[in-house]
């Protein structure tokens, strides 16, 4: 149990360089970076639909990002980072949620071999005072012979 918990904490932390390393890769590679401006725009627009949508601002045409704000180089950064900082926090969510889900498979299978090893323990149980209450009857079946045959002497 505790080299389990041991393991879950050395993988968490193990994800954060990982997720630190997405984000710094973000300004480095000119796909990855693309990828990061497209997850920002849809960020951006699911925000604004919903925005729209639940408190009832007029709905206006959703901008692209870089028509949104100022700077179209400033912009472009904002929104890299805002889709490194997505990319990271869902690649650290998604090991956190692999070790939820690999520690409850695991807690419910001890417990099942636990249950199995109980109800082993009580067909066995069982089966012993089965013989037990057959050594009972054949015992007093014998007695009774015994005391009919010292009564009819």
């Amino acid at each position: 149990m505790a080299s389990v918990k041991l393991a879950s904490l050395v993988i968490r932390t193990l994800a954060k360089p990982i997720s630190n390393q997405i984000k710094h890769q973000s300004q480095e590679h000119p796909r990855f970076r693309q990828l990061c401006v497209d997850i920002a725009q849809w960020s951006y627009r699911s925000e604004y639909r919903l925005r729209t949508s639940l408190l009832g601002e007029s709905p206006k045409a959703i901008k692209p990002l870089s028509e949104a704000r100022g700077s179209s180089r400033l912009q472009l950064y904002r929104a890299v980072q805002n889709g490194a900082n997505i990319l990271a926090e869902g690649f650290l969510f998604t090991v956190a949620a692999g070790l939820v889900l690999a520690e409850t498979w695991r807690s419910s299978r001890s417990t099942s071999k636990r249950r199995d090893a109980i109800d082993d323990q009580i067909e066995e149980l069982q089966g012993k005072v089965a013989d037990l209450e057959n050594q009972l009857v054949e015992s007093k079946k014998l007695a009774e012979e015994q005391w009919e045959e010292l009564r009819t002497r």
